[in-house]
């Protein structure tokens, strides 16, 4: 009679492997039982950075397939508008995509400002700045509907420059020390124009005030050109703005220069004297300008727009430009502009404190 074989050494191996190859089976059927929705997450981030890496590089290869849009908050005619129109004529000219200029004025930049917070952040959508309702703003206006800071994607910034103090030539005085005893023999009434409440001009006024020991009537309006035309038409007596656009009337003898409030004479005016120079030892004010997108926008197309912006800014017949008109040219990169954001907006809140800036 034929008896089964006793186990052997290679018939107990071979139980041994089947029974520990199956217990790693059933052991890893658990583990995926057990983190089906862990390993589908983990998969789909994966995919989802994989396709958005694709769609930046993709977006910023292409890019601009469309018009884009510039929306400078303040009226025509301003040293914004003729910063927005140079980029967009040169834009178009590289790209060969057409560029809109759009002017949307008021509240001191705010409503234009906010219109380009809300836009789709994909760079079509561009916001020509100024240090006014980037700095100043979110310390006199309670209820902003947009963060300067957090709202926007900085691109560069642009220029930066001094501010020319001037009246109209009906105004009896022909220097800055005559200019202070005027406004002091009246206070409150001396009309001082301003391209709105909040503005970098608005600002370096009432700091103006401040450390002159005077008291002007500052008034508001959307824009410094419209406040030039008042200015001009004697409406209003004095105006403390960009050069950009009083250096024109300056010339022409319709306005007439007192002081600039840079650290040195300009060279477009160099009979012009400073304000430094001029009984208020070491005052210094001026203004900026730059152009950002909606936060969100993607960064290749951030730096693509930074690029052709310094870029432009750079090239000899501009820089010319810009330099005539008392803009000194910047071109930064994001990161840099970014710095420059926060630091401005915080010492324009320690100047609102002092001056007790106010909304009427």
């Amino acid at each position: 009679m034929t008896g089964l074989p006793a186990a052997g050494p290679a018939v107990s191996r071979s139980i041994r492997f089947r029974t520990e190859t199956s217990q790693e089976a059933t052991n890893l059927t658990k583990e995926t039982h057990m983190k089906p929705t862990q390993n589908l997450r983990r998969l789909a981030a994966v995919a989802l950075t994989a396709v958005t890496a694709m769609t930046a590089t993709a977006a910023s290869a292409e890019f601009p397939e469309k018009p884009i849009r510039i929306i400078v908050p303040f009226s025509p005619g301003g040293a914004t508008d003729m910063l927005a129109r140079t980029l967009g004529q040169k834009m178009q000219e590289n790209w060969g995509q057409s560029v809109i200029v759009e002017n949307r004025p008021g509240a001191g930049g705010n409503i234009g400002a906010d219109m380009a917070a809300k836009a789709p952040p994909d760079g079509y959508t561009l916001l020509l700045v100024a240090a006014g309702f980037m700095a100043v703003n979110p310390h006199v206006y309670n209820n902003l509907t947009y963060d300067s800071i957090k709202d926007f994607a900085p691109i560069t910034q642009l220029v930066s420059a001094p501010l020319l103090l001037v009246t109209h030539p009906s105004v009896p005085v022909s220097n800055f020390q005559e200019y202070v005893k005027l406004v002091q023999s009246q206070p409150g009434r001396f009309v001082v124009g301003n391209g709105g409440v909040g503005t970098a001009q608005h600002l370096g006024g009432e700091y103006l005030d401040m450390t002159a020991n005077m008291k002007s009537l500052h008034v508001p309006y959307k824009g410094s050109a419209p406040a030039t035309a008042d200015l001009l038409g004697g409406q209003v007596q004095a105006m403390l703005d960009n050069m950009v656009t009083l250096i024109p009337h300056v010339k022409s003898g319709k306005l007439r220069a007192i002081a600039v409030t840079s650290k040195e004479r300009v060279s477009n005016l160099p009979d012009v004297p400073t304000v430094s120079e001029s009984g208020l030892p070491g005052f210094e004010t001026g203004t900026w300008y730059g152009i950002v997108a909606p936060a969100g926008t993607p960064k290749d197309i951030v730096q693509k727009l930074n690029k052709e912006a310094v870029r432009i800014i750079s090239l000899p017949d501009v820089k010319e430009r810009l330099l005539q008109q008392g803009l000194q040219p910047v071109g930064d990169s994001p990161e840099e502009y970014a710095k420059f954001i926060a630091a401005e907006r915080e010492k324009a809140g320690k100047i609102v404190k002092a001056a007790k800036i106010t909304l009427n």
